[in-house]
């Protein structure tokens, strides 16, 4: 028996219960995994408070993990007892072993820190299908990316300066607005105090950008429309603020003709191959010192409520890691 927190029924961070689980014997196709570390990320709020719903309760959530292989299943030929793996995404990794899918998991580089690929995986996964797939960022283009002192954020912003992007970015107070510089936001706007409407034009000599990295949802979704240029892109991958409201298509003529899109990593890396080519770009782009992930604070993963209070309440900076 291992500890696992569960949920048994959708809520606040208080359904977050730190129970006792068998964990058993990889069957066909599986392997048994001892996680050394855990990703925290948004999709984990949602599938807690039911935004999005789970096919059962009680279930164990989270979708990011690194650790040891254990045990493998009986036609499993891939992996051995003793290889260091992580995954994202794969439901279930708020525990202190599981068992996997084998062809889900990514074999980490000997360089690679449990800790790092913990906070990596789901986040730099996102952005290069982001930045790589979604809307193809090329050199000389500015870009908007909410968030941008935010895990997924920071990443962006880096690896878009990396691909000769100029990076506008959206934050909360002064103290993010030099997180976000120091990962390559060139520049920072503190929305508080600042329309960044106004800024975007300003900085664009009225003409907007070409893209929208919008991960806040509800509060920022209209006033990201009105940054983009004419035949702009608004990419609306997450809802931190909450879902958006429905839209007039109507609107997006009106400003522009212009084009929106909810992407999410579970449709770009459905397939193995997909899944490991976008792994080996995000390697390299981190191992090359494009991109730099920064763990911002860990929590014990027992103590996952707190880490979710902290994550809904924007008290957390880069990413964060849950550890077993």
């Amino acid at each position: 028996m291992v500890h696992a927190i569960r949920i048994h029924e959708y809520g606040g961070p208080e359904a977050l219960r730190w129970d006792e689980v068998e964990v058993g014997e990889p069957g066909p196709g599986q392997v048994r995994l001892r996680q050394t570390a855990v990703g925290l990320n948004y999709i984990d709020t949602y599938h807690r408070s039911g935004a999005y719903k789970l096919p059962q309760l009680p279930a164990i959530i989270g979708t990011e993990g690194a650790g040891v292989v254990e045990a493998v299943g009986p036609d499993v030929t891939t992996l051995k007892p003793g290889d260091r793996v992580g995954y994202a995404p794969l439901i279930g990794a708020y525990a202190e072993s599981r068992l996997a899918p084998a062809d889900r998991l990514i074999p980490l580089p000997s360089w690679i820190e449990d800790r790092q690929a913990a906070a990596m995986l789901l986040q730099g996964m996102t952005a290069q299908f982001l930045l790589r797939s979604t809307y193809a960022v090329q050199p000389g283009d500015t870009i908007l990316v909410q968030a941008a002192a935010g895990g997924v954020g920071q990443i962006l912003c880096q690896w878009a300066k990396h691909l000769g992007a100029t990076v506008i970015g959206t934050v909360s107070s002064d103290e993010k607005a030099e997180l976000a510089r120091a990962a390559g936001c060139d520049h920072p706007i503190v929305y508080t105090r600042e329309n960044f409407v106004n800024r975007v034009k300003d900085l664009t000599d009225g003409q907007g950008v070409p893209v929208v990295y919008d991960g806040v949802g509800k509060t920022t979704f209209m006033d990201s429309l009105d940054c983009l240029r004419p035949r702009g892109f608004m990419v609306l991958f997450g809802a931190a603020s909450g879902p958006v409201p429905p839209l007039d298509l109507q609107v997006l003529a009106a400003k522009g003709s212009l084009y929106v899109t909810r992407p999410t990593l579970f449709s770009y890396v459905a397939k193995r191959d997909d899944l490991m080519a976008s792994a080996a770009d995000l390697f390299e782009v981190v191992h090359s010192g494009g991109v730099t992930i920064n763990v911002g604070q860990t929590f014990a993963l027992r103590d996952a409520a707190d880490a979710h209070r902290a994550l809904e309440s924007r008290a957390t900076t880069g990413s964060t890691v849950l550890l077993p």
